[in-house]
């Protein structure tokens, strides 16, 4: 078990920051987090919709825009804020524009990039320098199959998913040494979410959120003698 999931009940408390909250595999990774003893910061854009999963697992709430500095140190002061140390984060925003390369708006590929490199990049800089002081700590950044292969008429998706793989990567060779593991989850294939579900006739064709979070934990608990820095999660009849 890492350090960061083995702190004795006489240490302070363990605190699990989740950036970019939804009803999908961010909801799954809350609920297996709060059932470790984590206490929970969700952050989101809009945190209305976030009312049931802070009332189920006792989290808290931080509203703001991941590609803002101003709110992600106001982020991580709501985080400083809570008696315990920054045992993990993890960021899941991104943001997708398509269309044919000569017709993109370049105001919405900048924005596309913000909030799925640019932001990473804030949160995943804040979160390290808190684990850097207290020595210990993991950064998990969510992936997809376009950070390894970019599509046709997805570039800006592919821009900023290469830019987080090589965020991740970076950063892994820098502060694994220091006790610090980094990991990137390259999520290859469509998510079930509420609402959103494989035909009868294809059972297991998307990736189960539980299914999913249940990698990321096992990411937290690797011994630091055989850390992964990636891993690649697809359904099984998925292609690559």
């Amino acid at each position: 078990m890492s350090p960061a999931a083995t702190l004795p009940r006489s240490q302070p408390m363990s605190i699990a920051l989740i950036v970019g909250v939804g009803d999908g595999l961010s909801a799954s990774l809350a609920r297996q987090l709060a059932a470790r003893g984590h206490h929970l910061v969700l952050a989101a854009r809009n945190t209305d919709k976030l009312a049931d999963l802070e009332a189920e697992t006792g989290a808290t709430t931080a509203a703001g825009d991941a590609a803002d500095p101003a709110a992600v140190c106001r982020l991580f002061e709501q985080v400083d804020g809570i008696d315990g140390d920054l045992a993990v984060a993890i960021y899941n925003p991104s943001a997708r524009v398509r269309g044919p390369l000569v017709d993109l708006d370049p105001a919405e590929v900048r924005r596309a990039l913000d909030v799925t490199a640019y932001g990473a990049f804030l949160v995943a800089q804040a979160a390290a320098r808190r684990m850097l002081a207290q020595g210990h700590g993991t950064i998990l950044f969510t992936g997809a199959s376009a950070g390894v292969k970019g599509f046709a008429q997805s570039a800006p998706f592919a821009m900023g998913k290469f830019a987080l793989r090589g965020l991740a990567q970076s950063m892994a060779r820098e502060l694994h040494p220091q006790n610090i593991h980094v990991g990137h989850v390259v999520i290859d294939g469509a998510i079930r979410n509420p609402g959103r579900s494989e035909p009868a006739d294809k059972p297991d064709s998307m990736l189960d959120p539980d299914a999913i979070a249940e990698t990321y934990l096992a990411l937290i608990d690797q011994h630091r003698s055989a850390w992964s820095w990636e891993i690649e999660l697809r359904p099984f009849v998925e292609r690559f």
